[in-house]
């Protein structure tokens, strides 16, 4: 499986021109069984299974600006087309996205905002936050989606896709999210599942009380590699160690896809 957020299809460093549909072929282009994304602009959803060549399985963290689906989608991908690398996602939304081999039956599908006012209020409190923070956990709605499938070799697998609140000063808040979706997968996944977490956590795993509690407590999850924000913890199945993509595997047409670079690991 791999993880990768997209940036909005963004190049690094950003241009007038997205790459989204280029981004969403090359890392399914050798049929993985399951790929995370984050930051999809929303109008690029009814997309995914045409580019990708596998079931897909989206959820809006963020809404487009512009008015109701599909019309707002449509319109603010019309104006971030003006210059990309400018407006990127101030107008068009963002999304999650579980894409999943075309064999594997999906069971279960549910999402969940990471952070809602009445959870950010309770956190706030107990983190002992200042203004400053609480306005910056407040600025953009984030989400974690759960699919639950069976693939061909009888493996049922509970997945969590997720996208954390990015706040450097603080990446407390981060963390506290990832603590969420922990609990709300782990509340999702039944006896003999093999349990993931993957995607953007914004926190690295050098300063995340989660991940630490994740991988030596009584979670059971696989323990976090390197130092990047992008992780894929495994609980119930062997698994590699998550393997980082070189820069030079996400260049297309001399240019660097993403400010982020896919992460990738074999279960079972």
């Amino acid at each position: 499986m791999r993880t990768w957020n997209l940036f909005h299809g963004n190049t690094k460093p950003p241009e007038r021109h997205a790459y989204l549909e280029e981004m969403v072929r090359l890392v399914c282009a050798d049929a993985p069984d399951v790929v995370c994304f984050q930051e999809l602009p929303v109008w690029a959803l009814p997309f995914l299974e045409r580019w990708s060549g596998m079931q897909a399985l989206s959820d809006v963290a963020q809404r487009a600006r512009l008015g109701p689906l599909p019309i707002g989608a449509q319109l603010g991908r019309t104006i971030t087309a003006v210059n990309q690398g400018l407006f990127r996602s101030a107008v068009s939304g963002q999304a999650n996205a579980v894409v999943l081999s075309p064999a594997a039956e999906v069971l279960a599908h549910e999402t969940l905002p990471l952070n809602p006012a009445n959870y950010r209020e309770r956190q706030a409190a107990w983190l002992g936050l200042g203004l400053i923070a609480r306005l910056g956990w407040a600025k953009e709605r984030r989400a974690v989606q759960v699919v639950r499938s069976r693939f061909e070799d009888g493996t049922v697998a509970t997945i969590a896709n997720l996208h954390t609140t990015s706040f450097p000063a603080d990446q407390r808040l981060a963390d506290a999210e990832l603590l969420r979706a922990a609990v709300f997968a782990d509340g999702i996944a039944e006896p003999g599942d093999v349990c993931i977490l993957a995607g953007d956590f914004n926190v690295p795993a050098a300063r995340s009380a989660t991940q630490a509690e994740l991988a030596n407590g009584d979670w059971g999850f696989s323990a976090p590699v390197g130092e990047g924000i992008d992780q894929i913890l495994v609980r119930g199945a062997p698994v590699t160690p998550p393997d980082r993509w070189p820069r030079e595997r996400r260049v297309v047409d001399g240019r660097v896809l993403s400010d982020h670079t896919p992460v990738e690991a074999r279960i079972g």
